[in-house]
């Protein structure tokens, strides 16, 4: 009879079982047929060499908290922004397309249109949670909440932050915003921030960490749904000198004084006492030398880093991060007036050079990314949408993407085109052809930045993987491919521009 008992209970406990595995829901399949939460972290201007995953980054880097994110998930060493500066570029991130198919002539101002669907209202429809922290930049309308370029009209449920180029990391308040002439600037922004649809005013505080704790906030509260968390830093951007006393100390550069309405600064044609003034006098190398400038940008990064980790230790004290989706990447390539480094590539931000467009970036979802890996095909942030839209179960209708499924996907002869400006560029295997030139700052690069070979107009071709800074110009050997490559992109602006 006992044993008649025990073959009957061992039969029911296995049964229970067996409908478990079948239902998904066993304890080491609970997280496998769940859509994931899915966590975006945009960080700005970071230098291609600053990102300590790749194998020859700048050891004077102090980044161990990003570097966690190469260690569990993939590294992609020749990924791609859309644009080499910010609103464009992060047009690209959020539509999976080429921001330059609507905005003509290839501006600092794309905008978005009411009739390109985002990231966050695919996901929204598909039942997730949605969240923006930090910095919003599309390049128009700024500061209003009652336009489409605002979070909360593209799909975003939340919004906490501003909507500007930049904001300055110290003065979020409500005081100093009424003490200041000019507290509305693209870049040069001060105040409270936005907050759905009102403000919140932070008295004291560092806008990193103000931005990271209200993102442990998000994560910490109780989620029915899968949530998507897009964490969208300023750092390392301008201005490059503000950070705590504690990373100052650490890189042996003094504390700059933060702006103060009362003190009459007068620069350039901006009004004395303006914020203006403020931010264009240390925006720009001169005010702060190439030595300082370069320990104020490792000072910004290293709290950068601290937050990040901050942000990943979260997750996992609350076991999100079994089934997190954690995309990282920079909106551009490092600028040449911060002190960021892009080694081996040529120029920076602003450009079509390598130096402008080609950015750290990494995906971290346990279980189903390779951990550890680097991965050499080129890859675009375009394929961003895609990617986290399939891996939430979404079937995109939109037949024009530019973006691919990153973890489908392994071509490495597609056809990715830019267009900057009166610059253009497009990359076909290992070939890259561009009419990129030079900068339009009025000061000289910081000392880590890599002039081009040539500063003009003209036709250039490179083999990117022999050459990743663009040092030696194969359009006189090569005229096959320059035309080739020309027609590519012709063929694509035709078939792809609004007219």
């Amino acid at each position: 009879m006992k044993q008649f008992l025990f073959v009957m209970v061992f039969a029911v406990l296995f049964s229970c079982n067996s409908d478990k595995k079948k239902n998904g829901t066993s304890p080491e399949d609970s997280t496998q047929n769940k859509q994931p939460n899915i966590l975006l972290i945009v960080v700005d201007d970071q230098g291609y060499a600053d990102f300590a995953p790749f194998d020859n980054f700048d050891t004077s880097v102090s980044t161990p908290n990003i570097a966690r994110l190469g260690k569990s998930g993939t590294v992609y060493s020749q990924a791609y922004v859309t644009a080499p500066v910010c609103s464009p570029s992060r047009a690209g991130i959020i539509t999976g397309k080429n921001q330059f198919r609507w905005d003509i002539p290839a501006s600092w101002g794309p905008g978005l249109p009411d009739d390109v669907k985002t990231l966050p209202e695919y996901l929204k429809d598909a039942g997730y949670k949605t969240a923006r922290i930090g910095k919003n930049d599309l390049g128009r309308n700024f500061h209003k909440n009652n336009v489409r370029e605002y979070p909360l009209n593209h799909g975003y449920d939340e919004f906490l932050g501003f909507s500007a180029h930049a904001h300055d990391y110290w003065a979020n308040s409500k005081s100093i915003q009424e003490r200041t002439p000019d507290p509305y600037g693209t870049s040069a922004a001060l105040g409270p921030l936005m907050h759905n649809m009102g403000e919140k005013s932070y008295e004291d505080g560092y806008l990193t960490d103000i931005l990271t704790n209200e993102s442990i906030n998000y994560l910490k509260q109780e989620h029915d749904e899968p949530f998507f968390l897009t964490l969208s830093y300023s750092a390392v951007h301008h201005l490059i000198h503000e950070v705590p006393k504690k990373y100052l100390d650490k890189y042996s550069v003094e504390e700059i004084p933060n702006y103060d309405p009362d003190n009459k600064l007068e620069y350039s044609h901006h009004e004395p006492g303006s914020y203006s003034a403020y931010y264009d006098k240390y925006s720009r190398v001169g005010a702060i030398n190439t030595d300082d400038l370069r320990k104020y940008y490792l000072a910004n990064l290293n709290c950068l880093d601290d937050n990040i980790g901050r942000v990943l230790d979260a997750l996992h004290e609350t076991e999100l991060d079994k089934n997190t989706l954690i995309v990282f990447i920079s909106d551009n390539g490092g600028s040449p007036l911060t002190g960021a480094n892009n080694a081996p590539l040529t120029g920076g931000k602003y450009s079509l050079w390598e130096g402008g467009i080609r950015v750290p970036m990494a995906v971290s979802w346990p279980g189903h990314v390779d951990a550890g890996k680097i991965e050499k095909q080129y890859v675009s942030a375009a394929d961003i949408l895609p990617t986290l839209t399939n891996a939430a179960g979404i079937t995109l209708t939109d037949q024009n993407l530019d973006g691919i499924d990153l973890f489908e996907s392994k071509s490495n002869d597609r056809l990715l085109v830019w267009k900057w400006q009166k610059t253009w560029a497009a990359r076909l295997g290992k070939w890259k052809l561009t009419n990129t030139k030079e900068n339009h700052w009025k000061s000289e690069p910081s000392e880590q930045y890599i002039a081009p070979i040539k500063d003009d107009l003209t036709l250039k071709l490179f083999d990117i993987e022999a050459d990743p800074g663009e040092r030696n110009d194969f359009s006189a050997q090569h005229p096959e491919i320059v035309i080739q490559l020309e027609k590519a992109y012709n063929d694509w602006c035709n078939a792809n521009i609004k007219k």
